[in-house]
């Protein structure tokens, strides 16, 4: 006969694999999450290098019509890949595209930025997305914020303005198009909410990706002439460059489907000093007096927003 001792053992033994199998998911999403951005880095190198020979209208075509493949891909992955186009369809279809339309006007402000900025000043500008979801979320949603919120909204965008120093000799117009990118692909994500939690990652990907690439195709043929592509090289470098960022949206959204939330933002920032590193390496670029102290405030409002969402999410 089993004692009670024997039946709290067992379930001391579950409570541990429980918790193993729980951390081993954590860590295969941090190391996916971890995986995505250092993707997006290698498209944004990808990206200036090309950007002497090609513009970004072009750049940003490329990546898009190439990047729907890996949307393909993830509808394979996930096994909603299917021949019946009523297998796509979704309640707020409209919403879907429009996103798409929204992240293709966020890649070719990011892309220009690219070629004309340092990555490290791209990344740390791109990071006010944070605090453009908060605002976003207030006129959409209605979402109740409180002051600490509000104060890190407040000091992210000082922040931003110390790193661009408008009024200054330094000043560049092409210093804002980070933060137009970093606007509309917040707009992208607070959007997320209004559909059903039934309608899969994986289609809502295609709409972006199909979406996106016929708004670069639309932004691109209204303003400038095609360059042929130059030689074999070049074309892999394309090639891989949207590779790596399609790839790079697919690992995020895996990494988001199996850990919280709150577990992985904080690893989003890890952009800024791997951007740092990148271009310091490859382009000889070191713009810390750019960067700092505008970077650190910056930092300090996306964590304290992170902390604020996350005490919200107890209660």
């Amino acid at each position: 006969m089993l004692s009670p001792a024997t039946f709290k053992n067992a379930n001391a033994e579950n409570l541990v694999i429980k918790r193993y199998f729980m951390m081993t998911t954590n860590f295969r999403a941090i190391a996916t999450c971890l995986l995505a951005y250092f993707c997006f880095d290698l498209m944004s190198v990808h990206v200036r290098v090309l950007s002497s020979n090609y513009s970004p209208q072009e750049l940003s075509v490329y990546r898009n019509v190439i990047g729907v493949l890996p949307a393909i891909f993830y509808l394979w992955y996930s096994k909603e890949l299917s021949s019946k186009f009523s297998d796509y369809k979704i309640e707020r279809w409209k919403l879907g595209i429009l996103r798409g339309l929204i992240i293709a006007i966020a890649q070719l402000c990011f892309y220009t930025a690219l070629s004309k900025l340092e990555l490290a000043t791209v990344a740390a500008l791109g990071q006010v997305s944070a605090l453009f979801i908060v605002l976003i979320a207030i006129f959409i949603y209605k979402e109740k914020v409180g002051f600490w919120r509000w104060t890190a909204v407040v000091v992210g965008f000082l922040g931003a303005i110390i790193i661009i120093r408008p009024g200054s000799d330094i000043f560049s117009w092409h210093s804002l198009l980070p933060i137009c990118a970093a606007f509309c692909y917040a707009s992208s994500i607070v959007t997320l909410r209004s559909f059903k939690s039934s309608v899969s990652s994986a289609i809502l990907f295609l709409y972006s990706a199909t979406s996106a690439a016929l708004g670069a195709m639309v932004l691109a043929f209204g303003s400038i002439d095609f360059t042929p592509i130059k030689s074999l090289v070049d074309g892999l470098l394309i090639t891989s460059m949207a590779v790596c960022g399609g790839f790079g949206v697919v690992f995020l959204m895996y990494a988001f489907r199996n850990a919280p939330a709150a577990l992985l933002a904080p690893f989003s920032y890890f952009g800024i000093l791997t951007s740092f590193l990148i271009g310091w390496i490859v382009f000889d670029e070191f713009p810390i007096d750019t960067l700092f102290p505008g970077v650190i405030l910056i930092l300090i409002s996306g964590f304290v927003i992170i902390w604020r969402e996350n005490r919200a999410s107890k209660f």
